[in-house]
């Protein structure tokens, strides 16, 4: 029993990060395969498609950096309240973090597929891009409060 709350926080800080980078991955993935797509007939336009290929890559950040919030708690003597804290924070991040990457990605490939057709529209799509990252970032500043509860 005493090291339930270890093992439960292990198992969040797993979830935080591997999801979160999961997120990242697929999202990224997302829209470098638009952008091979699109570099056939705009290949002036490879900066506006790096931009919205990597733009994904934020959530795995924020998982890596939600260890480092929580990494202070974890220890042989941390209490089931802080074990399952971690477990929770970790779970909500990595979650939000890895469909929020995934749909950050198709937005991000729509945008490059429509530069790609020869639109301008670069600058409203990275503001759409950016919605579906917003629930990463309340994720994220949540592990902060259960931080602060902990």
């Amino acid at each position: 029993m005493e090291t339930l709350p270890l093992t439960l926080a292990f198992i969040g800080i797993g979830l935080l990060v591997g999801l979160s980078g999961c997120g990242s991955a697929m999202g990224t993935a997302i829209g470098a395969q638009a952008t091979v797509g699109a570099l056939k007939k705009r290949p002036e336009s490879f900066g506006s498609f790096i931009v919205l290929s990597a733009l994904p890559g934020t959530q795995g950040l924020y998982g890596f950096a939600g260890f480092f919030i929580l990494q202070d708690l974890i220890s042989s003597e941390m209490t089931l309240l802080q074990g399952a804290g971690v477990l929770g924070g970790g779970l909500a991040l990595g979650l939000a973090g890895l469909i929020s990457g995934m749909y950050q990605g198709k937005v991000c490939a729509s945008s490059i597929d429509s530069i790609g057709s020869g639109n301008d529209v670069f600058g409203r799509a990275l503001i759409l891009a950016v919605f579906p990252e917003l629930y990463a970032i309340i994720a994220f500043a949540s592990l902060f409060l259960i931080r602060g509860i902990l």
